[in-house]
């Protein structure tokens, strides 16, 4: 998996892509809230849920299904003034679920893992993308700091950090 950090400067530079005119700050915050929240799955590990198992690591949270499911939440939630089903109401649900969703698309472009079930709960089966340049991050800060670490972090610079800030660059043109 790419670390957070790298999960949410794409939520961050998709918040900017596509809300250019908004205030960012309640809408970056819930963006980057979604786009890491679905490794939360990785306290699974502490309940002796296997990987393998549909809310193991990479499993539920990382399908289409919770995707939708958490960015309908965070709409009904946080942009209740919009008419339920309205087209700025659809535009923030399908904003935060895409966002969501971003993580799954990262998870999948990794070198490390088991795959994403990217279609539970209605199937366990895990995919990765032909294409995987993205070294996997590991798992606690300590090993961050490592050969490993950096080999991850330089993978991300390529494949993640430096797209998002010609996103981050193209939006802020876009505003002008």
């Amino acid at each position: 998996m790419p670390s957070a950090f790298s999960h949410a400067i794409v939520a961050i530079a998709a918040g900017k892509l596509i809300h250019p005119n908004r205030p960012f700050l309640k809408l970056g915050l819930l963006a980057i809230f979604c786009a890491v929240i679905p490794d939360a799955d990785v306290l699974a590990f502490k309940f002796n849920i296997p990987y393998s198992s549909m809310f193991g690591h990479r499993g539920f949270t990382h399908s289409l299904f919770f995707s939708f499911l958490l960015g309908t939440i965070v709409t009904l939630i946080f942009y209740r003034r919009f008419p339920l089903f309205s087209k700025q109401w659809w535009s923030y649900c399908l904003f935060f679920s895409t966002v969501t969703f971003s993580h799954a698309l990262l998870d999948a472009m990794t070198n490390g893992g088991h795959g994403c079930a990217f279609f539970a709960p209605f199937s366990d089966e895990r995919y990765f993308f032909p294409f995987r340049p993205i070294n996997v991050s590991p798992l606690g800060i300590r090993n961050f700091f490592t050969q490993w670490g950096w080999r991850a972090f330089k993978s991300e610079l390529i494949w993640i950090w430096i797209p998002s800030i010609v996103l981050l660059v193209i939006a802020q043109l876009r505003k002008k």
